[in-house]
């Protein structure tokens, strides 16, 4: 481990090639011609990536870029266990891969969402119908007035799922029933008006309206509408026994989370922040299914889904989604406005974090571009502007340091580089 003067916890990374350490899916990646590249400029993305890794916060990163629908890169640095921030490296210790199945935490809302507007472009719900037509129950403090558009567009009046009093910690999360009680009975605020971030109560409600619309459960929707139809070896909530093996391990990492970043980071995440990333490794977490945030993918996977959406739904010749389906899923709820979760403007679709000129989550210039953040620095996104539908996945749970400086600069560089 690598600290510095202010107390960051940093994996030790050295000067050297970073060759040992990467790993490369040599069959899948394309001639950067044939995706409207250079070689150069494929060069310059990845060597943002390794940047990125060199800054100590990420025991392991997994990229997958496509562009014109070529994946250029797709690859790994790092490990995916045994060589976190306090870890001597030893023999047990595992390499990262690019088919390595990592926690997309937040980023995960976005495949709930577009699963709602599947539900919706089927027949079986109307998003701007009231959620109380489909669970009586949601009634608590006025909510029986909230949409459903509403809850995918974090303007629902739930944001906050505050587990103080009742006899467990975050432990509450991977409780089913208890949850839905506890959203339904919560009294609501400024339903419709106030945008603040709901960051795990939106996705419970959501997965609850298409299992009782459906009949379904929410892993079965999702396998039949996405996961198979795609091809996807993970892209599940949670995570079978017999692949915990290559899963990738959370750590904490960067700066300290101090007073009052941590008070804002718990009243987010609903618990500590260590606390979210200690529960995010046990087999418990992988047990259970949280809407909003235990998605298993690999980065390949996440941009293969956003490469359907960027295609208008269609994925080898089979048409997922519906191209109005997507328009508006894609389509701005609001202009860009203050989030009073996260405490700061965001711009939202009915469902994903939408970019923002002249510089937002997806880079400088990016104001066409849709996708979703996920816990701390996971990134999945379509850019319609450069033809390009990308994926970041980390394992270092980082709010400050310098891994943002070296992460603004690989968005520059991937927004620069994929132009025209």
């Amino acid at each position: 481990m690598t600290r510095n003067l202010l107390g960051s916890r940093l994996v030790t990374v050295g000067d050297g090639s970073l060759a040992g350490v990467t790993g490369i899916d040599t069959a899948a990646e394309r001639r950067p011609a044939e995706a409207g590249l250079s070689a150069a400029a494929v060069d310059a993305i990845w060597g943002g990536v390794e940047g990125l890794y060199r800054s100590g916060a990420y025991p392991a990163v997994s990229f997958c870029l496509r562009r014109r629908g070529a994946i250029v890169l797709n690859r790994s640095i790092g490990y995916a266990q045994g060589g976190g921030p306090g870890e001597r490296r030893s023999a047990a210790a595992r390499l990262a891969e690019p088919d390595t199945p990592i926690c997309l935490f937040s980023a995960s809302k976005a495949i709930t969402a577009i699963l709602v507007h599947k539900l919706a472009e089927e027949g079986g719900v109307d998003l701007d119908a009231q959620v109380s037509h489909y669970l009586p129950e949601f009634t608590g403090g006025g909510k029986d007035r909230t949409t459903i558009a509403q809850v995918l567009s974090h303007r629902g009046g739930f944001p906050m799922f505050n587990v103080e009093g009742t006899d467990s910690g975050p432990e509450t999360l991977l409780d089913w029933d208890r949850c839905i009680r506890l959203i339904c009975e919560a009294p609501a605020e400024k339903g419709g008006k106030r945008l603040a971030y709901h960051a795990i109560t939106g996705g419970f409600i959501l997965a609850e309206v298409i299992q009782r619309v459906t009949g379904m459960s929410f892993r079965d929707y999702l396998d039949t509408r996405l996961r198979k139809p795609l091809g996807m070896r993970y892209f599940t909530f949670g995570l079978e026994s017999a692949s915990r093996a290559r899963v990738a391990r959370n750590y904490v990492a960067g700066q300290p989370v101090r007073f009052p970043i941590s008070l804002l980071a718990k009243q987010a995440l609903s618990a500590d922040f260590a606390e979210v990333v200690d529960v995010s490794n046990r087999d418990y977490f992988m047990d259970a299914v949280v809407p909003a945030g235990n998605l298993y993918s690999t980065a390949e996977e996440l941009s293969r889904f956003y490469q359907m959406m960027l295609d208008g739904g269609m994925y080898e010749g089979r048409q997922i989604l519906a191209p109005e389906t997507i328009r508006r899923a894609i389509k701005p709820a609001q202009r860009l406005r203050f989030d009073h979760t996260l405490k700061i403007p965001m711009r939202y679709s009915e469902g994903l974090m939408l970019g923002v000129n002249p510089f937002g989550l997806y880079g400088p210039m990016t104001g066409a571009a849709y996708g979703h953040l996920g816990f701390m620095n996971i990134l999945g996104w379509a850019d319609p502007s450069r033809d390009l539908s990308a994926s970041l996945l980390v394992t270092g749970k980082a709010i400050l340091g310098g891994h943002l400086l070296a992460l603004g600069q690989l968005l520059s560089t991937i927004s620069w580089q994929c132009r025209g």
